[in-house]
């Protein structure tokens, strides 16, 4: 149990360690943000200290969490179905060659149409509400999950596999243990991906369907030409999106990938 809680600890301090780069990052983007404000105007880009001052009234409107938490829901639960989906489709294609095959065309139609010609389908199918949200979200991130999944299993080392049956593991066991584990490195930034598009399609489709959410509030801010609180609600889309990722993809990458950092010979850094 020590070993396991010094393990996190460890995990923690590093993340946080890192987010010194993501500072310097986010002051540079400030920088070069209060430059174009300089340049351009406050019509077109405008002061940083000013949306940040909208962002702030807005995160402490309850109304405004609101919108943020309906958007957020029709984003998680189309991400869910599309990782689930994808991945397990994934996996079986990566299996069976044959499945694969089969699947690279549809993969090329699907990835060909934009996601805006999905939306007005999704409008003509469920009409304006939470289903045309998820279920495009389902038809734009499904994909890059599936693609992920079926390559990592594709290419994985047989010889472990191998190894592992005659250490009398299961298939269930050789599955999670090895092959999950080595599809785990083109899955999980496949899933990081797939939850970003999420919500901007999630957004996407609220601002055309008027579905409410931040999409309907991000209407009303074009339609008011309020340039302050739209860029509010896309930094508020934006930390959602931030808070999600590192609280709920980033710890399982950790757990399935701890073998990598238990790998790495003392002060080798990547």
């Amino acid at each position: 149990m020590t070993r396991i809680l010094a393990d996190r600890a460890a995990r923690l301090l590093d993340f946080l360690w890192s987010g010194w780069a993501g500072l310097a990052a986010l002051a540079l983007l400030f920088a070069c943000w209060q430059a174009g404000h300089e340049t351009w105007g406050d019509f077109i880009l405008p002061d940083p200290l000013a949306t940040l001052g909208a962002t702030w009234s807005l995160a402490i409107s309850s109304e405004s969490r609101g919108l943020l938490l309906l958007t957020a829901q029709r984003a998680l639960a189309g991400f869910t179905l599309a990782a689930f989906s994808g991945a397990v489709i994934g996996i079986i294609a990566g299996y069976a060659p044959a499945v694969m095959r089969l699947a690279r065309p549809l993969l090329t139609v699907v990835l060909g149409v934009p996601p805006i010609a999905w939306i007005v389908l999704t409008m003509m199918w469920f009409g304006t509400s939470g289903a045309t949200v998820a279920a495009t979200i389902l038809i734009s991130a499904t994909p890059v999950v599936f693609v992920a999944a079926a390559e990592g299993i594709a290419s994985r080392d047989r010889g472990l596999g191998t190894m592992a049956e005659v250490f009398r593991y299961g298939a269930l066991g050789r599955f999670w243990f090895i092959d999950l584990r080595q599809a785990a490195a083109p899955l999980f930034p496949a899933l990081a991906l797939a939850l970003g598009t999420s919500f901007k399609v999630a957004v996407m489709a609220e601002m055309l369907a008027n579905a409410g959410g931040v999409g309907g509030a991000l209407a009303r801010a074009r339609a008011m030409l309020d340039v302050p609180q739209a860029l509010a609600w896309v930094v508020l889309a934006v930390i959602a999106l931030v808070v999600v990722e590192y609280g709920l993809i980033r710890p399982m990458q950790a757990e399935i990938e701890g073998w990598r950092r238990a790998a790495q010979p003392w002060g080798v850094k990547k």
